[in-house]
Order: C-alpha cells, then structure tokens, then sequence
C-alpha cells in the first residue's frame, strides 16, 4: 500500500494519505507532504473534505425513512416538493425518488451555473458566495432536462440538493440533524460533521492545491468554493477512520433494513464515457465498481478544487479503505494517470487476502 500511495504521489499529487481497516486490523499509508510551504508531513488522522461522499450519508437517510414508510422511492418529486421542478420541459410529475439518488433525473447539474469558467480568478472572485439550495435547483431548472427521466443515466448534483429538501419537507428537521441523529451518533462518528458554508476545515488536516491551467501554479484551495457542495450534495467534512466505519456498517446491514438496503445495492450501468472505470454501475448512493481480483466493491468518491477522495468497501463490509489525494492537475492527461494510480491503489487494496 505504500508503494501504491508514492506511485500516486508520484504522478504529481501533493500529498496521498491511505487508511485500509482489515478484519486482521489497520493500515495505513502517507506520501508527499502536508503543505508545500512548511513541509510538514501529511498528517497521519488529518481532517478531509468528503465532497460528493455527502450523497451517501443522505442516501442512507432517505432510505430510512423509506424503511419508515415516510417516503416511497417511486413517489415523485412533485408530491414532496410541489411546484420545485417546473419550467424548460422540467416536470416534478415525471421525476421519483428513486431517480433523483439514482441519478436518472436527466436534471440539469446546477454546477456549471456558478462555476461558468475554471480560472483561478473566478475562484478568488467567487469562494465566499453561498447559495440556498432553492436557489441552486432554480438555475438547474432553467435548462432543459437531458433526458426524460427514468431513462438514462447522468450524474447530477442538483438530484442531492433536493433529496436534501425532501428530508426537510417530510421529518422538518434538516437534512444535516437527520444525518447526525441517525448515523453519525449512532456509529460514534465524532469526527465527522455537517459544516454547511463554514469554510475552514479542523486542524490537523492537508493543504489542498488546484492547477487552474496546463504548466500554470498551484494554488492553495483549501477554502473551499462555497457557490457548490455546500449542502446535501457534497459539504460534509471527517476523517478517513470514520468514513471507514460508516461504509463498514452501512455494506453490513447496521444502518438499513434488509429491503432498503437491497434497494441501494441495485443498481443501473454508468456510461462508459462518464469517466468511472469500466463495469461501473450506481446504485442509490452507493457505486458498484468491478475488482481485478473478481467480484467488486462499493462506494462513493468525492473531489473539490484541489482534493479528491474516494472511500470504497468490500460488498460484506470486512475490508474499507479511504484514500485521499490532495491536488488536482489541468493537464487531462496528468489528471487521468492520477485517477487510475488512485483507483489501483483502491482495488489492490481491497483484493488482498491478508
């Protein structure tokens, strides 16, 4: 694991810091350095930004309250939510539940709206700026949808912004109560939180670097840019020791009843042109993504400017590891070599016997 955490290192991530659990215990794996200023070290239980991670946690959510018979995942958005998903061919009528966690909405994805150009000044210009999520599904609602829903598949954030609403409508206690109420006290996650807008992350933790253009400066964005994944779709922070556990208990039952839980295992192909390996499919909140050795494993990634993540478990819950990388390239090329090296280190990792 080592090896594999200096080979990313190598392709030019600034700092990689791995935590595999095992039946047999824990390992865990640092390369490069925490901060290209000091030079300090990537801390050993540093704080991350979980980015699209978040969907899970409120995945989970809103299949208990499946569970409950609160919600029903063929209900549509236009019952819960009246009025929400209207204008330019968008219909709440033709939208469930089900496709919003699946990502089969054909919703427009609110992201590019308040992140028009990847520049460096735009990120500077813009990071302070929040949004309500009804403001954020109100310019996602302004383009057409790509497809009707329920027919393919399209990974779009604006789908999390309103399960997030949905849990609010139906318990009226926020999307961020709900997830701390039902799962991170529960599981004693005391190191994972729902910050919302708060920019700063708890210390220790890595600097996050972003190259904006081809053979141009890192930039240091470890402020985050607060226009997106500031709410159900991505804002949630932790650690690699609590993600782990959540993904353990969440694949072994401990979080979902048997029905639900069979729910988000079933899953829909992804596209082969989306950008996740080959053999990809999504489930609801929950990816399925094949392994070498044979059989696949679960979970979800979560990248920012400047950070990826991606947590992963065998289907049974008995080996989870979580690997953070925290620096992205704008070299395409770079960026996919970083992708691959980061996703052999999760399947070696996983394939293991020992």
């Amino acid at each position: 694991m080592q090896r594999d955490a200096d080979t990313l290192r190598d392709t030019g991530v600034t700092g990689v810091a791995v935590r595999l659990e095992t039946p047999r215990g824990t390992v865990t794996a640092r390369s490069g350095v925490g901060d290209l200023i000091t030079g300090h070290p990537v801390p050993l239980h540093g704080y991350l930004r979980l980015g699209s991670t978040t969907k899970t946690f409120v995945a989970t959510v809103m299949l208990q309250l499946v569970g409950e018979r609160r919600i029903f995942l063929d209900q549509t958005v236009e019952q819960l939510l009246p009025g929400v998903v209207s204008g330019a061919g968008n219909d709440g009528r033709t939208v469930t539940v089900r496709d919003l966690l699946q990502h089969t909405s054909g919703l427009s994805d609110y992201v590019s709206d308040v992140f028009p150009e990847a520049s460096a000044r735009t990120y500077f210009a813009n990071r302070w700026r929040a949004y309500q999520p009804e403001d954020l599904v109100d310019l996602a609602m302004r383009r057409a949808p790509a497809f009707p829903a329920g027919t393919r598949w399209a990974y779009s954030n604006t789908n999390y912004v309103l399960a997030g609403m949905i849990i609010e409508k139906i318990t009226g206690r926020t999307w961020e109560q709900q997830v701390h109420d039902r799962i991170l006290r529960p599981l004693g996650l005391r190191h994972t939180d729902t910050p919302g807008t708060w920019p700063y992350l708890p210390h220790p933790h890595t600097a996050d670097y972003q190259q904006f253009t081809v053979d141009g400066p890192l930039v240091d964005t470890t402020i985050p840019y607060r226009p997106f994944d500031s709410g159900a779709d991505g804002s949630m922070t932790g650690t690699a020791r609590d993600l782990n556990r959540f993904f353990a208990a969440l694949a072994s039952g401990k979080l979902l009843k048997p029905d639900e839980l069979a729910a988000m295992r079933t899953t829909v192909p992804v596209p082969q042109d989306s950008g996740h390996p080959e053999g990809t499919r999504d489930g609801l909140g929950l990816f399925f993504i094949p392994l070498s050795c044979g059989g696949g494993y679960l979970g979800h990634g979560g990248s920012g400017f400047g950070y990826v993540v991606l947590a992963a478990t065998t289907t049974d819950g008995r080996r989870t590891v979580t690997v953070s990388a925290h620096s992205r390239s704008a070299d395409s090329q770079t960026a996919a070599r970083q992708e691959d090296a980061l996703r052999d280190l999760v399947d070696h990792a996983l394939c293991r016997t020992t």
